[in-house]
């Protein structure tokens, strides 16, 4: 049965009003769910409206990795991004890495006109440099892609080929880095020759240099700039002796916080990049490769720091990071192109949007929900509101910005403005990144107070809350031991667990079956009494007389 919308006009004695009754979803940020007890903050922690929510509301959960969120295989843990872009179009699509395993299985990459002119220009004594994440997490990219490009590009004529390898610790094992530069200094190894040298030239943790987001720390990315461009940073030998000197010089170095180091001969950088060379981005997410594209294609109006040197390069990216800025101009792989969001769907029924987060996740349930676009569908309609995160590791204050975050959604549900509001708390995910335990609970713990917070307002104005994750994290802190003699170690990663989905306030019986992401859409439009987009998949709800 279809429910009648919850912005039903009101009759008053003044007249005509529009009193909206808002449906609020709210994301989790890294709350998974699993009966496992690996560092498990989210079973740990104090959660008491969590799970009185869990044990007495429409509950279930939610796959929210591999297949059902567009990633080539369910080995493949979820992600911010591919999960607010299933959340937000209610379908599912091909994402990053199974697009760009596609395009080198097929060859058809590196048969684009940006491949080529890339190569061309570099067959002499110009350098072809690739720059990104160096590990196999597969959230960002994965080094099977480098392997393949390098082989490619001796295949094709370079001559020269220098890495500038980000080390992760994040996405794969927090100390997991020389690892990966071990098995592409082997490949490298195998393939150069008289007609090709390719090595190691730069490097640094992503949470130091090069992969800032959302604007949050652009000194981070002028670090990346002076270590890989300008090749300017601590000096060594070799990549390998970069990471063992800080690990000894600093006590407990996670991959992702290792300095920024470049590798020298004679005491000058082997590789800064130059006029005349091909610049490769070759991470495939796009959020935390936009600003280092904004720095190597920006004009003179460039104001994000003093790039003091700026070669004449040809640079691209593995995709096209933004469709609606053509960030950056060349790319390598089209990325998908999502239609029919529930945005769309929403604007078209003149419904009214709130979406909040802080820094550190707005752009996932701005640009991400909305299907990587960077405007709103409809300035009039949609509103957006960042809240700005500490500048701090977030293991020194897991609460993060979520009671200003609920402030500001109380309020919205209690204006009568919006239809939809959506919000996203980052505590789950940002600070189970740190492999810091006890800051995960508190983390976990400070979502669940605010979750109180939104239960008692939706009391108060008939708001129906739907309560999910986009993702695990926090849900497992530390690493599987193989043997119980092992001593214990952070994780840092995703996990594969699935995700929590509740609804609150609303007399709805959930549907028989396994449902992911991509099922929250039309689930939404259910509650809000519209149709859902003949293209998405299923609610997941079945609405009660």
């Amino acid at each position: 049965m279809k429910l009648h919308s919850d912005s039903d006009r009101i009759n008053t004695a003044e007249g005509e009003i529009m009193k909206k009754k808002p449906v609020v979803l709210v994301v989790m940020d890294g709350v998974g769910l699993t009966e496992k007890d690996n560092g498990n903050a989210v079973k740990n922690a104090y959660l008491p409206y969590l799970r009185d929510l869990k044990a007495t509301q429409p509950f279930t959960t939610l796959k929210a990795h591999g297949e059902a969120v567009g990633l080539p295989t369910d080995d493949d843990m979820g992600n911010s991004e591919v999960g607010h872009n299933a959340l937000g179009s209610g379908q599912i699509y091909a994402q990053g890495a199974k697009l760009v395993n596609r395009s080198i299985q097929d060859k058809s990459m590196y048969k684009t006109d940006t491949w080529k002119a890339l190569v061309e220009r570099t067959k002499g004594t110009n350098t072809f440099h690739l720059i990104g994440l160096l590990s196999d997490g597969n959230v960002h990219s994965h080094i099977n892609h480098v392997t393949a490009m390098l082989s490619q590009l001796k295949a094709e004529g370079v001559n020269r080929v220098a890495l500038h390898a980000l080390s992760d610790g994040r996405d794969v094992g927090a100390t997991s880095a020389l690892e990966y530069i071990d098995a592409i200094e082997n490949h490298m190894a195998i393939l150069n020759d008289e007609t090709f040298d390719a090595f190691i030239a730069s490097g640094g943790g992503r949470m130091l240099i090069t992969m800032d987001r959302y604007d949050a720390d652009w000194p981070m990315v002028e670090r990346g700039w002076q270590t890989h461009v300008l090749g300017v940073a601590r000096q060594f030998a070799s990549a390998t002796q970069a990471i063992t000197t800080y690990r000894q010089e600093i006590e407990d170095l996670s991959d992702q916080y290792i300095p920024a180091w470049v590798v020298e001969k004679d005491g000058h950088a082997i590789a800064p990049i130059k006029d005349g060379d091909s610049v490769v981005f070759f991470n495939f997410r796009g959020d935390r490769a936009l600003e280092i594209s904004k720095a190597f294609e920006g004009d003179d109006s460039f104001d994000k720091f003093d790039r003091i040197r700026v070669p004449e390069v040809l640079y691209a990216g593995m995709l096209q990071y933004d469709g609606d800025l053509l960030l950056p101009k060349n790319f390598l792989v089209n990325p998908p192109h999502i239609t029919n969001t529930l945005t769309d769907l929403l604007v078209k029924n003149n419904m009214s949007i709130l979406a909040v987060s802080e820094t550190q996740k707005y752009g996932h349930v701005t640009y991400f929900w909305n299907g990587n676009r960077t405007e709103r569908v409809d300035e009039n309609l949609e509103t957006w509101i960042k809240v700005e995160g500490d500048n701090i590791p977030f293991e020194q204050r897991p609460w993060m910005k979520s009671a200003e975050i609920t402030d500001i959604v109380m309020d919205g549900m209690r204006s009568g403005k919006y239809d939809f509001i959506r919000l996203n708390y980052p505590n789950g995910d940002m600070v189970g990144h740190t492999g810091d335990y006890q800051a995960a609970i508190i983390s976990v713990e400070a979502v669940d107070l605010a979750i109180g917070r939104l239960k008692k307002v939706a009391d108060e104005t008939g708001s129906t809350l739907i309560i999910l994750a986009d993702h695990g994290n926090a849900d497992e802190m530390y690493q599987k031991k193989k043997n119980p003699e092992e001593p214990t170690q952070p994780k840092t990663s995703h996990t594969l667990n699935p995700v929590p989905f509740i609804i609150y306030n609303r007399d709805v019986k959930l549907k028989e079956g396994k449902f992911g992401l991509a099922n929250v859409a039309a689930t939404v439009t259910d509650l809000l009494g519209i149709e859902k987009d003949p293209i998405w998949e299923e609610s997941i709800i079945d609405l009660q007389d």
